[in-house]
Parts: C-alpha cells; sequence; structure tokens
C-alpha cells in the first residue's frame, strides 16, 4: 500500500504511515517494524581529541566514552536555554549523531567555530547517511544507537543509497507510529515540545542529558542553580485529549486553564491503546488535577487532562520519572 507522507510539521518528507497506523503501532510494541527517519539530520566529529572537545562544549559526560554506548547530550545557550541536541554513539575512531530535522547545518557550524586548536573535524553527513529506526536487531555494519531514549529501539546510521534495501529488512511503520510511542513514553522533542526558552530541568532531562558531575560548560550555572533549589519555571505533561473531537491540536497551541494562558501543547498523535495524547510544558503553580482546554484547528476548545511526568518541585530532593 502506497504510503501516506506529512505533508506539514517537523517530519515532512517522510512517511506518516502506510494505511493502518494503528497497525503499525502494534508492530512496534510486537518488535517487528522498521521506520524511516531519513529527514533527520546526521553530523560526524572525528579525530583524536574530539571526545574530549565535545565534553567541554555540552551537557553530557562524553570523556573517554566507549564505543557503542548511546548518549544523549545538549548544547545550551549561555543562559541554560536549550539550542541543539545531539543522539550520538561513537564507534571507537567517529562520534556519530543525529538531530532534529533542518538542524544539522546550524549546529555543525557552531561546532566548527568552537574548534580553535583541537584535532577534530566535525561535517554535516546528512547528504550521504539517514537515519532508521528498528525494533529488531536488523543485520548492520554500520553505526548503531541505542538509549534511554530511542524507545526501546535502535537507531541506524545507514548509507542513502542502502535506505530502501534496510527499511525493507522489517514491516514498515510511519513516524505516526513512532510519535505515538514517544508521547506514551513520555519522551520530550527538542524543538517540539519545547521553545526558545526550555532549560533542561523543566523537562527532565537531567542525568538522562545532562550529567551534574562534571566540568563547566555553557549554560551549567544555571541548570545547577536550578537543580540546587528546585522549581523550574514550567514543567512537562502528557496530555489525554478528548478523544470525541477529531482533531488534534497544531504544536505550539496555548494550553488556557479559565481563559489564561498556563502552557503550550508539543507533539500530539492518536495512540492504538491511550487515544489522543500529547506532550505539553506547563507553568509550575498549575495545579496538576486542572482540566485544561485548547484550541483545536477548526476554532473549537479541546478539553486536556494532565499526567505529570516531571514534579513541580522537581530539585536535589525530587528526581524526574520519565
Amino acid at each position: 500500500m502506497s504510503a501516506v507522507v506529512a505533508q506539514s510539521g517537523p517530519d515532512v518528507g517522510v512517511a506518516w504511515h502506510y494505511g493502518d497506523p494503528m497497525r503499525e503501532q502494534r508492530l512496534l510494541d510486537a518488535g517487528d517494524a522498521v521506520v524511516d527517519l531519513s529527514h533527520r539530520g546526521v553530523i560526524t566529529v572525528t579525530g583524536p581529541d574530539r571526545l574530549g572537545w565535545l565534553h567541554s562544549l555540552t551537557t553530557q559526560y562524553l570523556e573517554g566514552l566507549e564505543p557503542g554506548r548511546g548518549v544523549t547530550t545538549l548544547v545550551l545557550s549561555p543562559h541554560g536555554h536549550i539550542e541543539h541536541v545531539l543522539y550520538g554513539v561513537d564507534d571507537g575512531e567517529t562520534f556519530w549523531a543525529h538531530t532534529e530535522p533542518g538542524a544539522a547545518a546550524a549546529l555543525v557550524g557552531w561546532l566548527d567555530k568552537m574548534r580553535f586548536l583541537m584535532r577534530v573535524e566535525v561535517s554535516d553527513g546528512s547528504k550521504d547517511y539517514a537515519v532508521v529506526w528498528s525494533a529488531g536487531d536488523l543485520t548492520h555494519d554500520h553505526p548503531v544507537r541505542v538509549g534511554p531514549d530511542s524507545l526501546a529501539g535502535r537507531e541506524l546510521f545507514v548509507p542513502r543509497d542502502r535506505l530502501d534495501e534496510i527499511t525493507d529488512r522489517g514491516s514498515r511503520a510511519g513516524t505516526w507510529a513512532l510519535e505515538a510511542r514517544r508521547i506514551a513514553a513520555g519522551v520530550p522533542r527538542i524543538g517540539l515540545d519545547t521553545d526558545h526558552r526550555t532549560i533542561p530541568n523543566e523537562i527532565g532531562l537531567l542525568g538522562a542529558a545532562v550529567h551534574l558531575d562534571k566540568g563547566c560548560y555553557r549554560g551549567q550555572e544555571t541548570v545547577a542553580r536550578v537543580h540546587n533549589l528546585g522549581r523550574p519555571p514550567r514543567r512537562l505533561v502528557r496530555l489525554h485529549l478528548d478523544g470525541s473531537v477529531d482533531a488534534l491540536p497544531t504544536p505550539g497551541a496555548e494550553l488556557e486553564l479559565d481563559g489564561r494562558a498556563v502552557g503550550f501543547v508539543g507533539g500530539s498523535a492518536r495512540h492504538y491503546e491511550l487515544g489522543p495524547i500529547a506532550l505539553g510544558l506547563v507553568k509550575r503553580g498549575t495545579p496538576v488535577e486542572a482540566q485544561l482546554t485548547v484550541a483545536a484547528p477548526d476554532g473549537g476548545a479541546i478539553s486536556v487532562a494532565q499526567e505529570p511526568l516531571v514534579d513541580p518541585e522537581i530539585g536535589l530532593h525530587v528526581r524526574p520519572a520519565l
């Protein structure tokens, strides 16, 4: 059956689904599905100083990273706001990473400016390599990333001229199925579930993408201060949407409580068991039990129930439960 391709949003250019998105979600759960993520950016970093250099610039502990261990690391602004994300793995000679669609060029440009006298080379490999997510263990002779946020699957870096060959090795599923799985797991997506003001503390990334016991990096002061004091300004929630409304909210749409904006919606999808779900960022003081509303694309309103993913008081005394 021909693929239905997303016409808008961050995943334009790859298959949204292949005719039966609910069946495709079940295939993911059964460990028998492959998702084409070839729209994502691919970055490579080579050279003997690559891990120590990345360690000094980003939020994760990368010094001495053993080959094959998947990591997530962030580039923050001087004020601690998330600017870029790298989902990476080192193969002993090259650090491979994928990032959000359309973000690779800017990330490579920034990294390249930070090389100074370090023995590193940074390249945008998006034209030559693609990312494929697999629920199973595909036979593969290229780098594979597995991490706590890889949704119990494997992220393969494959040459673009072998993309069809690799994706044909399993039952194909679209991005709808993978997004539904991601939202159900409470894993935030940078740039979709975040905005230009988001700090890692708000979305449960301390530990997962931010190492709390490493040397200085850009934005560390903000992360450490909020961690020590607790009570970040916003918190990540899973949203359960009124299933009687056909439409899903537009990413970035305001979440309202009694007519007041208290946050915004990120990614959303219809889950084969949970129904329509989304992730959102809401102000810390928003009552957890409060019913919220969000505008539907047709101008109506969708009723929304919250499920906390990050505690409103998160800090040294409370840990995230993603």
